[in-house]
């Protein structure tokens, strides 16, 4: 495993980021245990979860997954750096997931939100704290003042967020500078061959202030991993594919790596990991497989002619303002 730096900080994370949105809803958790344990003996440390994770009725139920393999011992717990998530309402669909406070990103919701993951998780710490989305009605000052708080009682030592937009990077952190705190570190956004509007303001921002980004929904929804070739297979077609500009895309994508010689997943992956300022995508395994795969992208590196031909078939939206002022 290649390791680098997130961000502007100390921490050393691998250029693979252990996603587990599946555990629990897909993946059962034996599976679970067995796909983290062998991410980690693969040099895997850093491991992205949210208290929302798991079924519908049981929101929380992945970080109980991750909780019950650290238990286990072994030095599971010490060896991962560890990232969750605060803002959506844990509570089931219906009247109680409607009470007040009970989402976002107030100072209340805040603490109540840290301590149940802790508890989740069966840890003292949170290594990576991320707000899921931004909260347009609570000021910066006051969730900065929360995070603060946790950070001096050692419930989390850095702050991320997740599916902000540039201005909002801005934002968090010049209040964090006014304020004489640290600030955000990472930022996780979708970005992908075929999603790349982050590159014109999320991006940079994130580069300008010293955030690691960490890509998620790297594989387009299965649109660059092989949908073409499955739906060949089973006879159905993606819902994605339906539409012709897509399905003309991905089908001189598939075409493309295949005269390589190269599997379009781990292809996918390995672009963003040549793009500037990537700390590493988010990978979400069911299968064991689906993290060998993940992990050659690691060592896959793209000749310059691949890149170019890539770039003709999902071309970047250029930086702002120049990719829509002239």
């Amino acid at each position: 495993m290649e390791y680098t730096q997130l961000g502007r900080t100390g921490l050393s994370v691998g250029r693979i980021v252990l996603g587990t949105m599946n555990f629990g809803p897909r993946t059962d958790e034996d599976d679970s245990h067995a796909i983290m344990d062998a991410a980690l003996d693969a040099g895997v440390n850093l491991f992205d979860t949210a208290n929302v994770y798991g079924e519908a009725t049981d929101r929380g139920r992945t970080e109980k997954i991750i909780g019950n393999w650290f238990a286990k011992g072994g030095g599971r717990r010490d060896k991962v750096v560890l990232a969750t998530k605060v803002y959506g309402a844990m509570a089931a669909p219906g009247a109680e997931a409607q009470w007040p406070n009970r989402s976002r990103l107030s100072a209340l919701n805040i603490r109540r939100s840290v301590d149940g993951s802790l508890q989740r998780l069966k840890t003292d710490h949170i290594d990576v704290y991320q707000f899921h989305h931004v909260d347009r009605s609570t000021p910066w000052e006051e969730i900065w003042q929360a995070m603060d708080v946790l950070v001096q009682q050692g419930k989390i030592l850095y702050v991320g967020s997740s599916n902000l937009a540039g201005w909002h990077i801005a934002q968090a952190n010049e209040t964090a500078r006014r304020l004489g705190t640290y600030g955000l570190v990472s930022e996780q956004c979708l970005y992908n061959l075929a999603e790349r509007r982050a590159e014109m303001e999320v991006i940079p921002a994130a580069r300008a202030y010293g955030l690691g980004v960490i890509p998620w929904g790297p594989l387009g929804g299965g649109l660059l991993g092989g949908a073409v070739r499955r739906a060949q297979e089973t006879g159905r077609s993606a819902e994605a594919l339906a539409n012709s500009a897509v399905r003309d895309k991905v089908q001189a994508y598939k075409d493309l790596v295949d005269k390589y010689g190269l599997a379009p997943g781990e292809v996918a992956l390995a672009w963003l990991l040549a793009q500037p300022g990537i700390t590493g995508p988010i990978i979400g395994p069911r299968t064991a497989e689906q993290l060998d795969s993940a992990l050659r992208a690691v060592e896959l590196e793209l000749p310059e002619e691949l890149l170019t031909a890539l770039e003709a078939i999902f071309p970047g939206p250029g930086p702002s303002p120049e990719a829509f002022a002239w």
